[in-house]
This record gives C-alpha cells, structure tokens and sequence, in this order.
C-alpha cells in the first residue's frame, strides 16, 4: 500500500467542506442510498491505488470541486454528477458500466463513455491539433453535457490547481485550451460568464504583468465606478418602486480579458475607456408578463435618459440562435457618459448567465432549438474534419456576428436570422445545401439581384437558380456564415475527391506500365516536394492535367535515387526529431549561450525568431520549421497560439543553460509625456547602464505625448527588466515594453 494516496490536513479539511456543500446542493436528487454507495465505490478504488495525484493536486478534491462548479454553475444534477465522479472507475475496469446504471437505476453510458474519450485523448497527446481536436468535437456532439462537465474540471484547474503549478509547460497547455478551445466554445454555448472567467484566468497565467496591471487599476477606479453607477440608478429606482414590481438592478465591469483586447486593439490609454461597465435590470415576472414588462421599462429610461436609436438592441422579440432573450439599450448618463443597459426577466437573466446549461432547465423553449441548430452545424463541419485543421475547424465553430443581426423572409413569410453582411448567396445556404450550390442571384420585391447583393433586416428574398451552376472559390469571399462556407468547401472537397480517384488510378496504372513498384513513403515525400499538403489535391491536379503524370514519375524515381544516400535528417514531426548541424547563417547562436532542445539535446543549430526575439533567460520553445530547421520562440510570442493551435505535433521543449555570453537586439517601445529632456534622461539611463548599449532610436510626438522605438543590445531577461524598471520610473514616462502596443 505505499503507493496509496496520502491526504495533507489542509486536503483532508478542504474535501470535507466539499461534500458537504455538494450533499446541500444535491439534496433534492441525491439520497442517502446515493451517498452511500458512491463512497463504497469510490473508497474501494482509493484502497487499489487507482487515485493518484494529478499535478500535485488532490484528485478527490478536483473531483468534488469539479462537481460543485457542475451543479451550482452550471446546472448539472444528478446524473451528470455520478457520470464525473465516477467514469475514472470504469476507465480503469474497478467497475463496468452496466453495473453504474444498475446500482443507480439511471442510464449515463453516453456520458461516462464520452468522458472516457475525451480522457484517453489526453492521455496521447496534446489535444489542440487537427486529429484529436476533431474527435473531442465529435465527442461532445453525442452529448453537450460533456462540454459542460470538461468545462467545469477546465475551470476549476485554472481557478485552483494552476495557483500552485510550478510546470510551466502544463500552464502552456492549459491557457491554449482555455483560449482556443474552451473559451469559443463556452461562447458558442452561451455561457458568457464562463468564457470570460477562462479568458481572465488563460491572460493571469500566461501574461501576469498585464492582468496585474489591469486589475490593479480597476480597483484604483471601482470608488468612483461606483459613485456614478449610484448616481444613474437611484432615480431609475424611484421610477421603479410604484410598479409594484420585483426587480434588481446592478451593475456589471468588463472583464479584464475584455479590456485588454480594447486596449491591445484601440491603442488607448485604460483611463480613455468609458464602457467599463454595463446597467442590468432584472425583473421577476411571470413569463406571460416579460415582453411588456420589459418594454414598460425601456420607456421610463429612454424618459430620463437620452437614447442613442442605433444602438438599440432587441433580443426579446426573436432571441439570439443561442438562446440569449434579453433588450439592449444606450443612453446618455450623468457627466454625458454613455451607459448600456440591459433589460431582462430572471427566466432571461438565467439563460443569458447559463447559457446551454439553462437548456436542461427550460427544454422545450427557445434555447433548445438553438442548441439544437449548433449541434447539427457541429455535425456538418466535422463530417470532413480529418481534411481540416484545428485553426480552421474553430473558425467555422466561431458564433455568428452576436451583436449585429438582420431578419430576412422567404415568399411565404418564414423569417431568418442572419448576421449583418450577409449576401444572397448566404441566404440560399441557409434555406438548402442544394439550393445554395444551384444559386445565380435572387429576386427582392420586383428587383433582380446578383448573388453578392447584401441583404437588409426586412427584405422577402425568392432564390434563383440554375442546374448548370456550381460553387466556385470565389464564392468563399462573397458568403458571411459559418454554414455557407462549411457547404462550399465541402463541395470543392467532394469535387477533388473524385479527380483525386481518377488521378490516383492513372498515376498507379503509368507506374505498373513502366514496371516500378510504389513505395508509398517515398510517394508521400515526393508529394510534399511537390507543395501539396494533401494527398487528394496532388492526384486532383493529375486528373485535370495540371501536372504531367509521366513528369511526376520521373520525380518520383528521382527521389527514390536520393533516398538511397538520405539520413535521418529528413524531419517529419517533433517527436521524430534527430539533431543534424545544418545551419551556418549568421543568425544561428553563440553555443556559450546553449540551449537544450527537446530530450535534453544540446550541440544543436537554430535561429532566433524574428518575430518576438527571445533572449537569455526568456521561457522559450523550439519549432521545426517545414525546411527541417529549428526556430526559437517565446512562449509568450503573439505567433505562439497559431503554432500551438496548428502545428502542436512540430512543438519542441526548449530551455538556455549556462550563462549569457552573447548580446541581443530589443526594441524598447516607450510612451510618455513630451516633456523638454525626457528623451536625454532615457538615453542617459541607458548609456550608464554595464553591457547594455543603444544601437538605434527613433521618436514621434503627437497630442502631448511622445512615443519612443529604441534598440538596444542586452545580455539577458534579468538586465532587460533591470532597464525597464530604471526608465519607467523616470518621471513622464507612462510605459515600457517589448512590443508596441502597451499591454501587449
């Protein structure tokens, strides 16, 4: 038994507050019975060793924390929660499936096996890549619940477990999920709430100086944040109260995910945002009384308070595809500011909070059927998805444009909801797969229009088309919605996999004729050569006789011939890698300042990414480029999510040792006040700094405020910091940084 789990005091008080907390929520659902043999189940696998420590943390405690963001968060009872506590038990054989849903009387195969999946995809590799992000998809499409118990565990390992994580590739791993996987999809769902959080969480672990910076400052402003949020409701209130009415109104900060985008976006100063929050009123009503309720409202507001028309929002009338029901309006509050205020019901309040966890709530409403539409479009990109890259399945998953929509109608009055921008040919997608491919224009009233015309809210649109017609590439630059372009491509696909038939059967036909036997290793190189990336697009080009299949096979023996005298220096992938000097570029480091590749290897040529110029002491990574060569980047490089997201299999570890010998080029972007020698105290600093020298400096003044580009040649991360401390805390300067936008 040594390798049993042993439980710290603290753990053991911690679990204890845990289940008593989930018992209280569970109550209604879980009785005695249920209790019971959940800590027989659980208690048998604890004394086999089948728990062990997940990251130093204590898997019972993710377990009960887990399940209480499960069932207080996100709306998940019973069955869910006996699926999570327990999928582990079946994952290593302690107990069958069938024998869960017997003891329990329930049936939740589905989701044990769903999480089973998700597990041992984990287990392989990192799952932000094409194969593996396609089939987690997949996986979640059999039962959404599954999103929103990974969710919650993705949650409460970044609320909990990464305080403590000293690996710093683990919370890599985990902010790239957190931003490019849970977060769009958190959004997609509906649940606003969480995306933000996992967006805070993924910007706190992967650049803390900037969430630091951002939350230190919002605090500084929260007293007067308040101040005027008192002074624009107290006379909403008064109004109010007569009703006889049951509401609540509060008020709601951006997130500092949120904040940082503007800022990074806008190029503007923290103190120029004036949006930093948003007025929600929240009645409860029965739901026959919401719509007028609301509206009553809108007017006494829009009495008080000058409204801005353009920026009314009415997701009351015909709720978002997701479900969110709620009456956007801007007005004009005390100091002039402009101030949003949300108008929604409790029933609203819940779903617009919960998103598709509030679609077990009310199933059989408006956020079933929208949840119902998002499966099926899922279902359609993911049909093809092992042709299609993590980056690119995203995209498609994106939502629409949430904030702008229009209303269009088919002749007999059936209504759409698309987003602004949307063209004809958009429309046609919608209404038939068939339709849309067969579209040449449409008729709006008695006007004949093209299929690039862009629709308006209002308009009755009867689609033209012919059977002679068919998608063509531009096409993908006319159409809007995620669904239009998933059924274009999956067109062009369908198209290149037959040439691609007829092209692999005359290119294998010509080699037998000339008596060569395929190898299809060196068939597969040969097609790289060539610039495909995939297969069926290299026989696809036979077909159409854009490459000559007799030239092609003079190229195939000519690599078959060089195979004879290639080593291993050939690259495919990351984990493949066998280190060959190839690089004599100038580019290529000082070996004093090594740094050790992947498994511990050293001696190895690369360059430094000219994209964020890492330097001694940076947390770096290593990329294999596509020529075989070896780039170094920062973690925290604005290419890192791209080259995580899309090319996770050609990610390498990486860290210096040694001590620094060699001098980088920094660009220093600085931001401050146009004072009369503020420019000389920088310089001056620089100059008196030991082994830091300026190499360059350039300056633009404008609007009181100078903003300064400076190169100069460093040793380390730890002088770098050193001199960015010493210029910032010259007087007038208001930042410094690596990059040229302030929080970035």
């Amino acid at each position: 038994m040594s390798d049993l789990l042993v439980f710290s005091d603290d753990e053991r008080k911690l679990l204890l507050v845990q289940y008593k907390q989930l018992a209280l929520s569970l109550s209604d659902s879980f009785n005695y019975t249920d209790r019971k043999n959940i800590r027989n189940l659980l208690e048998s696998a604890y004394n086999k060793g089948v728990f062990v420590r997940d990251n130093k943390a204590n898997p019972f405690n993710i377990l009960l924390g887990t399940c209480l963001i499960m069932v207080n968060e996100l709306s998940l009872k019973r069955r869910s929660t006996l699926s999570y506590l327990l999928y582990k038990l079946v994952l290593c054989n302690e107990v069958k499936i069938e024998e869960i849903n017997q003891i329990f009387t329930t049936d939740i195969s589905s989701m044990i096996r769903g999480l089973i999946k998700i597990h041992q995809l984990y287990e392989k590799k990192p799952v932000i890549q094409s194969e593996n992000f396609s089939k987690l998809l997949l996986t979640f499409s059999e039962d959404l619940r599954v999103v929103l118990i990974i969710l919650a565990e993705k949650l409460y390992n970044l609320r909990v477990v990464m305080r403590t994580c000293e690996d710093d590739d683990l919370k890599l791993k985990f902010t790239n999920e957190a931003s490019y996987l849970y977060a769009p999809l958190s959004h997609r769902l509906g649940l606003y709430k969480v995306k933000s959080e996992l967006e805070d969480l993924a910007l706190k672990y992967s650049n803390r100086k900037v969430y630091s910076e951002i939350a230190k400052k919002l605090a500084e402003t929260k007293k007067s944040r308040d101040a005027f949020i008192k002074s624009f409701i107290s006379p909403i209130e008064e109004r109010l109260n007569p009703l006889n009415i049951k509401f609540e109104i509060k008020g709601r900060t951006k997130s500092i995910h949120s904040i940082y985008n503007k800022l990074r976006k806008q190029q503007i100063e923290f103190e120029k945002i004036y949006d930093l929050f948003a007025i929600r009123i929240i009645v409860d009503v029965p739901f026959d009384q919401e719509k007028i309720v609301c509206w009553n409202i809108y007017s006494i507001i829009t009495d008080m308070y000058q409204p801005n028309p353009k920026r009314l929002k009415d997701w009351i009338s015909i709720p978002k595809s997701n479900g969110y029901e709620s009456l956007h309006i801007t007005v004009l509050g005390p100091q002039n500011k402009w101030v949003e205020v949300q108008i929604r019901s409790q029933r609203m309040d819940e779903i617009a909070e919960s998103g598709l966890a509030a679609h077990w709530k009310y199933k059989g409403g408006k956020a079933e059927k929208g949840m119902d539409e998002w499966l099926k479009s899922m279902r359609e990109i993911l049909e093809d998805a092992e042709s299609t890259s993590a980056g690119d399945i995203m995209q498609d998953l994106k939502p629409e444009s949430v904030n702008n929509e229009i209303y269009v109608f088919t002749p007999k009055g059936d209504v759409y909801k698309l987003p602004i921008g949307s063209t004809v040919l958009d429309f046609a997608f919608e209404i038939h797969t068939n339709l849309g491919c067969k579209c040449v224009g449409a008729k709006i009233g008695s006007k004949i229009v093209n299929i690039r015309h862009k629709l308006t809210s209002g308009d009755q649109i009867e689609i033209l088309s012919s059977p002679q017609q068919s998608p063509k590439q531009d096409w993908l630059k006319i159409v809007k919605t995620s669904r239009a372009r998933i059924k274009i491509k999956q067109s062009f696909k369908e198209e290149e996999n037959k040439l691609a038939l007829f092209g692999k059967e005359l290119f294998y036909r010509r080699m037998k004729n000339r008596k060569i036997d395929v190898d299809e290793a060196i068939l597969m190189r040969l097609i790289k050569k060539e610039g495909f990336k995939m297969v069926n697009s290299f026989f696809a080009e036979i077909a159409n006789e854009k490459l000559d299949v007799n030239l092609m096979i003079d190229h195939y023996l000519d690599v078959e011939k060089k195979e004879k005298d290639i080593t291993s220096s050939d690259l495919k992938t990351a984990d493949s890698f066998v280190p060959v000097s190839s690089f004599s570029s100038n580019e290529s480091l000082n070996k004093d300042d090594e740094i050790i590749i992947d498994r511990d290897l050293t001696g190895i040529d690369y360059k430094l990414a000219k994209c964020c110029n890492p330097i001694y002491g940076d947390d770096v990574f290593g990329f294999l480029s596509i020529n075989g060569g070896i780039k170094i980047h920062r973690v925290q490089c604005p290419n890192a999510h791209e080259l995580f997201s899309r090319f996770g299999y050609r990610i390498l570890k990486a860290k210096w040792m040694g001590k620094a010998g060699s001098t980088y080029p920094i660009t220093l972007y600085v931001i401050g006040n146009d004072d009369i020698g503020i420019v000389t105290n920088i310089t001056s600093i620089i100059n008196k700094e030991k082994n830091i020298s300026l190499r360059s400096i350039s300056i633009d003044t404008h609007a009181g405020l100078f903003e300064g580009q400076m190169t100069v040649m460093v040793q380390d991360l730890s002088s770098l910091d050193h001199l960015i401390r010493k210029i910032e805390s010259i007087k007038g300067v208001k930042s410094v940084s690596r990059t040229s936008t302030k929080f970035d």
